[in-house]
């Protein structure tokens, strides 16, 4: 397991994965078209490649050329909001860009793939779910995602490779070293509030207030993306070791509430700030945390970074890093 290529490896959670496996003395390789990734992302050890997932023809060379054995599937769209709005454009990324992905692999050397899934497959309302909870996503990105998930497996189960499957929660914060974060603004929360905390009137924008929850804005489970970054090549180890296959959820099992997390970036604001109260957005999950049992069973970890003022510091830190 020596050969790696990452699709959208110039990516925020690419680029921390990358990050991880360099260390691990692995050999990254990764394809990214850049229409969310950014050069400045990309780790100088690792192998850059320009190019579109829907490109079966190039991909497969650089598959067989470096004779890669292990594919980390990253590359995908993931605004919620925005897929609500141009769900062509999601199904043409994230179903058809994996379909492609897959043809280009055939009858190679690779033998294990990991996908990045998301907590947003699963029905809404639930709000501890394992990976057997009942699957019905309200999005176009979470229909688009499950789409993909059930494409891996087929895929995988007819020509005898392994798969893992993991179903992100909510990813933010940076990697300790300052070199790598978020750049693209998106519709993440952490991401938003930590740009409104460099301005000189902050506001904090909150969509929805009236959910059925502790205090009436949503709650996620939010995970650091270097405990992401670290699940990757753990999953990665043990379904390359063993010939296992697996989905899993990745989060801490812990919920914060919008308001909870305002008030976190509140504290890291020397200035008078205000708080926007907004409708809810289509396709805004009410509330949603990870049973992280079969995670900590299939591979040995725990998280390093679960601490929510640890996540928005980190947040902080790197945004006055790229606004130096």
């Amino acid at each position: 397991m020596k050969n790696i290529l990452i699709t959208g490896g110039a990516g925020y959670i690419g680029s921390h994965v990358t990050e991880i496996l360099i260390k691990n003395k692995k050999k990254v390789f990764i394809v990214d078209n850049l229409s969310t990734g950014f050069k400045k992302l990309i780790n100088k050890k690792a192998k850059f490649f320009k190019i579109n997932i829907n490109n079966t023809k190039k991909i497969r060379e650089i598959i067989v050329n470096n004779k890669i054995n292990s594919i980390i599937h990253l590359a995908a769209a993931l605004s919620v909001g925005e897929s609500e709005k141009n769900p062509k454009k999601y199904h043409r990324i994230n179903v058809t860009g994996t379909k492609k992905l897959l043809q280009a692999l055939t009858k190679t050397n690779v033998r294990n793939i990991i996908f990045s899934s998301t907590c947003a497959v699963y029905k809404d309302g639930f709000s501890n779910v394992h990976e057997n909870t009942q699957l019905k996503p309200t999005s176009v990105y979470g229909k688009t995602k499950l789409r993909g998930e059930k494409i891996i497996q087929s895929f995988c189960k007819k020509n005898n490779l392994n798969y893992g499957i993991l179903r992100f929660f909510n990813v933010a914060g940076a990697s300790s070293s300052g070199e790598i974060g978020q750049i693209n603004r998106g519709d993440q929360l952490f991401k938003n509030l930590s740009l409104e905390i460099m301005k000189k009137n902050p506001i904090f924008k909150i969509y929805g207030t009236n959910y059925k929850t502790k205090d009436g804005t949503c709650i996620r489970d939010y995970i650091h993306v270097s405990d992401i970054a670290e699940i990757h090549y753990k999953v990665l180890e043990k379904i390359n070791k063993d010939n296992q296959s697996n989905i899993l959820n990745c989060g801490y099992a812990k919920g914060v509430s919008v308001k909870e997390a305002v008030k976190e970036f509140s504290k890291y604001s020397n200035k008078k700030f205000k708080i926007l109260k907004l409708l809810k957005r289509p396709g805004d999950m009410v509330k949603i945390t990870a049973n992280i049992k079969n995670l900590k069973k299939f591979i040995k970890w725990s998280p390093k970074y679960n601490k929510l003022n640890t996540i928005v510091k980190s947040c902080i830190q790197w945004e006055k890093i790229i606004n130096r």
